[in-house]
């Protein structure tokens, strides 16, 4: 459980006491069903992370797009919907050599103009082997705030919890052509536990 969940339904579970105390148990039945909702939207289960040559999703949620962003780079976009769990996971080991912050809307963040729009935290990581992978976190039309618990410099592990977006988002995974995306737009991911793309072996990279 993300201890954000806790003050959530803390908050929600004091205003109900007092709403119960000063007009009765009815009123206050709202948001006592508000708490409970916060700690369920803040849960953090244990996943299995795989191993290989693999990148792991970092959300939970469905495939809304798959897109070539240009002759060597491949988005994947996950949409995570407001019953989705949304911790957010590194999508391979490897340093952060970048972690940029973007101003933007707020819009349904199903929608590809989100992509590009949305205020968004970009992760670069780079790998052992010198390639790299981005990630985006994206705010969406309910999601208002954005929360990664990394910095520059430090080094992750394919599947390690690195922050969350709150209430509905977006986070794209953008991959080099040395990568074969391994989902098809409509399927449901897990973060850390479902591959989204597998490595070629140098040899083999276009």
């Amino acid at each position: 459980m993300v201890m954000d969940g806790f003050y959530y339904a803390l908050g929600f579970a004091a205003g109900g006491a007092v709403v119960g105390y000063l007009v009765g148990f009815p009123y206050a039945l709202p948001f006592y069903v508000l708490a409970v909702f916060c700690l369920y939207f803040f849960r953090d289960p244990d996943r299995k992370i795989p191993e290989g040559r693999i990148a792991v999703s970092p959300a939970d949620g469905k495939i809304v797009s798959i897109k070539s962003e240009s002759s060597s780079t491949t988005r994947v976009s996950i949409f995570l919907n407001i019953f989705d769990v949304h911790v957010n996971r590194a999508p391979v080991s490897g340093a952060i050599a970048q972690v940029r912050y973007q101003k933007g809307k707020f819009h349904v963040a199903s929608r590809e103009n989100a992509s590009t729009e949305n205020e968004q935290n970009t992760v670069t990581l780079h790998q052992d082997d010198g390639t790299q992978v981005i990630f985006a976190q994206i705010a969406g039309l309910i999601a208002r705030r954005i929360v990664f618990r990394k910095k520059t410099g430090d080094s992750v592990t394919m599947g390690e919890r690195v922050g969350l977006i709150k209430f509905g988002s977006r986070v794209d995974v953008y991959f080099g052509p040395e990568w074969d995306i391994a989902v098809q737009p409509g399927q449901r991911v897990s973060a850390g536990s479902s591959v989204l793309a597998r490595k070629r072996q140098p040899n083999a990279v276009a």
